[in-house]
């Protein structure tokens, strides 16, 4: 547990960073620090490290001020990831990720063993072992930045926009990535951003903070989309938090429509001469993946079909990831799959609005949508 307690950053010219600003950081959960420029973010973040030293306030790491520990004692029990991972840019990446057990009075071997084991934790193959920085693409750099944070696995993660600089496609990834990882290690992990996307996406608890490091709201993800505290947390959720919403709701219960999919062969002929633009018929391969629509005039085998887009998969994507399916279908309908991505059944933007519906009406909060303000609203 991270306490910090009325703590206060002012420089000497008079500005005011963090004013007072009080949070319980609790452990193997990730609680992600959320405002505009110049709300104090990452100041916050370095003073739990003591990077930056408070002016006033305290905070304890299980109960002990960090005040009384040794800084660099301190700094080694915590593990730091930065925008551009920061990497020595003289070292193999295997000796990059080895830096903080070999501080440590590793041996070489053990260190360097460490190392190759979380490179494969984080999603790097071995092979790059010896190969320097500037050899890798961003997001590689970034995996680095994460394995060489927790090569001396360490209680506490502190990291401080470290996606911010790759693309959406590789943050994406990345994010996807320290979840899964932090489903394995459980860390006490304090995650600085400005892109409230990235903060619903990986945080259990978000600290909003307005400018001069003033704390706004501390809440989960969907009680903040669902309430904010006040018209500044309103209005930094932005005019679509009702869409981000629906991120919580699951689609283990929408309803699938198997009727419309029929395997590539002898019955889709006639199955697609049965095809209605309101119920259209999608094709699946032997296997029972996703081939695409299939318009009247197919002849069962051979000849175009319309791209059915990617897929959601049941019980795992939400809701929001369904209605995106469904509104980008050149068909109107979402593609259904299993975890082996095998085709459940089909579900239109009406289908995806009642299951919106009725899991409001279930005990989330928010008014009902109907499938076209839902379009509309994406």
């Amino acid at each position: 547990m991270i306490a910090i307690e009325d703590v206060s950053k002012r420089y000497a010219d008079g500005t005011v960073a963090v004013d007072r600003l009080s949070l319980q950081i609790p452990d193997h959960s990730i609680t992600v620090l959320v405002g505009p420029s110049g709300c104090g973010k990452t100041t916050t973040l370095r003073m739990i490290n003591r990077m930056v030293e408070p002016s006033s306030g305290t905070i304890r790491v299980d109960g002990e001020d960090i005040q009384r520990q040794p800084v660099n004692a301190l700094r080694r029990s915590m593990g730091y990831v930065i925008q551009n991972a920061g990497l020595f840019q003289h070292r193999t990446i295997l000796d990059n990720i080895a830096t903080v057990p070999r501080l440590l009075g590793w041996s070489k071997q053990r260190a360097r063993d460490r190392a190759a084991d979380l490179m494969e934790r984080v999603g790097l193959d071995t092979g790059m072992a010896r190969r320097y920085p500037y050899q890798l693409s961003g997001g590689q750099q970034q995996r680095v930045g994460v394995a060489r944070a927790l090569a001396a696995d360490p209680p506490i993660l502190l990291m401080d926009e470290p996606f911010s600089a790759v693309d959406p496609v590789v943050r994406r990834g990345l994010q996807e990535e320290l979840l899964r990882i932090q489903g394995e290690l459980g860390k006490a992990i304090v995650f600085v951003t400005h892109d409230m996307d990235e903060a619903i996406t990986i945080g259990d608890r978000i600290a909003v903070l307005r400018t001069g490091g003033k704390l706004a709201q501390f809440a989960a993800p969907d009680e903040i989309l669902s309430a904010p505290a006040d018209a500044f947390v309103e209005e930094f959720l932005g005019a679509d938090r009702g869409i981000r919403g629906l991120s919580f709701l699951s689609t283990r219960d929408l309803e699938l429509d198997r009727s419309r999919v029929v395997a590539a062969g002898s019955g889709a002929r006639e199955a697609a001469g049965r095809a209605t633009p309101q119920a259209p018929v999608l094709v699946t391969d032997e296997a029972g993946g996703p081939l695409g629509w299939a318009p009247r005039d197919w002849d069962g085998e051979t000849g175009t079909l319309e791209p059915c887009g990617p897929p959601f998969e049941v019980g795992r994507d939400s809701l929001r990831v369904a209605l995106d399916r469904a509104v980008l279908s050149p068909a109107g309908q979402a593609v259904g799959v299993d975890a082996a991505g095998v085709v459940l059944g089909v579900a239109g933007q009406d289908t995806i609005a009642a299951a919106i519906r009725a899991a409001r009406r279930g005990g989330s909060p928010g008014a009902p949508l109907d499938a076209a303000a839902c379009a509309k609203a994406l």
